[in-house]
């Protein structure tokens, strides 16, 4: 998995940086074929935006949060992309499951 963590109008810290990459290594529990992951951390006013740009076979999925604090927007960001990609994950076996079978054999 490609990891790569970029700031708008924000200076990445090395703190920032590593509580991003073990949230993110978080996703690699549920599926493991994660390709590349781009996450842009930015700050408007009072706001802070974090999102991701996440790469897997098939599939792009793109999440963002906005909190006050950046790692509460760092932590919302992981939970929509964990539920994210668990969702893709549950997508893709439910195709396998519905394609095969005595039951869905066309025996006529």
């Amino acid at each position: 998995m490609n990891l790569t963590v970029t700031g708008h109008h924000l200076e990445i810290t090395p703190a920032i940086r590593s509580y991003v990459e073990g949230r993110v290594q978080r996703i690699t529990h549920h599926f493991d074929h994660v390709i590349d992951v781009t996450v842009t951390l930015s700050v408007e006013k009072l706001n802070h935006k974090a999102e991701a740009q996440v790469h897997v076979p098939g599939k792009d999925i793109h999440v963002e949060a906005i909190e006050p604090d950046m790692y509460a927007a760092i932590d919302a960001l992981e939970d929509k992309l964990d539920r994210q990609i668990v969702r893709h994950k549950e997508k893709i076996g439910a195709v396998h499951r519905d394609q095969g079978g005595i039951k869905r054999a066309d025996l006529g």
